[in-house]
């Protein structure tokens, strides 16, 4: 790994309702996520630019993904004011577990949620 690489290439969030979860997300960030089927495992994709040296990611349902609040944490952004995504997430089934906090003014803000499937999931924005 050079300086000039990602640490992180591709997320997973696993989930156990791949048609809630995905209308979870779809709801609270208003993006359409397409889904598809491979190695026995539904997979439905957050928007991404074909991991061209960005991030890319997906929900999962397979028997080996087990949702959970535990396990490690990814903040997903929520750019530019986090308080359009946090203003869906009960509407659509999640809970809110850390409001908008401060970080820093270079950082930003972050954020907790659990979503419908009971992972807890950070937020992160600028403003």
């Amino acid at each position: 790994m050079t300086s000039k690489d990602n640490s992180l290439n591709w997320f997973e969030i696993s989930v156990s309702d791949i048609s809630r979860a995905k209308t979870f997300y779809g709801t609270i960030f208003g993006i359409t996520m397409d889904q598809q089927e491979m190695m026995g495992m539904k997979m439905a994709g957050f928007p991404s630019d074909n991991m061209n040296g960005k991030v890319g990611g997906s929900l999962v349902e397979s028997a080996t993904h087990k949702p959970s609040a535990d396990g490690a944490k990814i903040y997903l952004n929520a750019n530019p004011d986090m308080v359009n995504v946090l203003a869906k997430v009960e509407q659509a089934g999640g809970k809110i577990v850390m409001p908008k906090t401060k970080i820093s003014d270079e950082i930003g803000f972050m954020a907790f949620i659990i979503d419908t499937e009971g992972n807890n999931i950070g937020l992160h924005s600028n403003k």
